[in-house]
């Protein structure tokens, strides 16, 4: 049995307001909204200037941005994004972003990022 098979699901319904943000770097803070092994659903609020390091997962990822203007880089392409965009970054790739004006994106990842709950991030 992986560590993702004994991920318990969350509650079925998160309010925004009443779900706690995690601080995750300077200007850069989430909300993670559900999920089970499977899946997992993220909201990433930045503030002018946040930088969203360069770094790459196993994980696949789709975001959507919500509001906001942000400098994404996968792999060797940049791209400005503004909000209505999105992307969907390629296992193991390397990705990373400037938020050039304050906004949210929102995050999806399969399977749920481990790491994000308290555990060391698997290399598979």
């Amino acid at each position: 049995m992986s560590l993702h098979d004994k991920i318990e699901p969350t509650k079925a319904y998160f309010i925004g307001q009443e779900t706690p943000w995690e601080e995750v770097g300077p200007g850069l803070k989430r909300q993670i909204m559900g999920y089970d092994g499977k899946i997992m659903l993220v909201k990433v609020h930045f503030e002018a200037g946040a930088v969203g390091v360069m770094h790459k997962h196993y994980h696949s990822q789709v975001t959507y941005v919500e509001s906001g203007e942000f400098e994404m880089t996968i792999g060797d392409d940049v791209r400005t994004l503004k909000g209505g965009d999105s992307f969907y970054i390629p296992v193991k790739e390397m990705h990373g972003c400037v938020c050039t004006k304050p906004g949210v994106l929102i995050d999806v990842f399969s399977p749920a990022r481990e790491d994000f709950l308290g555990h060391e991030m698997l290399d598979l």
